[in-house]
């Protein structure tokens, strides 16, 4: 059975929706060094088999673990839109910024230093190599649709290799 019509149920809730898990960015602060310490201290393990005097042995290497703020989220049992509305509010800022700057860097050095895969790393950064090789005003030159008659292709050909 629904509710009745016109009622106002919803005027007498405490609140609407869940509490929020951090009322303050000092809270919040903590949680994150307790994330940023539980990656350091739980580094991924490699096993690796090595040849010894005839005999074969595995070994197990540690490997760095990435920092990612969607890690974070799981270790804080928030979603990543809460992450990004806690980045909004003018209280979680500096936190959220500087967590952001961490994870960042922590992902950079360790690609820096060959810890990281480097090419996953720089995808994760948004660090790319773009290169203009011969493009028509800023576009790449696959992009530029130019129609040329094989008379002044030969010309410009010719123009070219007879520069010094």
């Amino acid at each position: 059975m629904s509710a009745p019509k016109g009622n106002r149920f919803w005027m007498v809730r405490s609140s609407n929706g869940r509490n929020p898990i951090f009322d303050d960015s000092e809270k919040l602060w903590e949680s994150c060094i307790e994330y940023f310490d539980w990656v350091e201290d739980n580094p991924l393990h490699e096993e690796k088999t090595a040849q010894f005097q005839g005999e074969f042995i595995k070994t197990s290497i540690n490997k760095m673990r990435a920092m990612t703020i969607a890690g974070l989220c799981v270790f804080l049992d928030i979603d990543t839109t809460t992450w990004e509305n806690y980045r909004e509010k003018e209280d979680f800022f500096r936190v959220t910024n500087k967590v952001d700057e961490i994870i960042r860097t922590q992902k950079f050095t360790g690609a820096a230093a060959n810890l990281l895969n480097a090419n996953i790393i720089a995808r994760e950064l948004g660090l790319t190599d773009k290169r203009d090789i011969g493009g028509h005003a800023g576009r790449l030159l696959e992009d530029v649709n130019i129609e040329i008659s094989d008379e002044d292709a030969l010309k410009v050909y010719m123009d070219m290799i007879s520069k010094p």
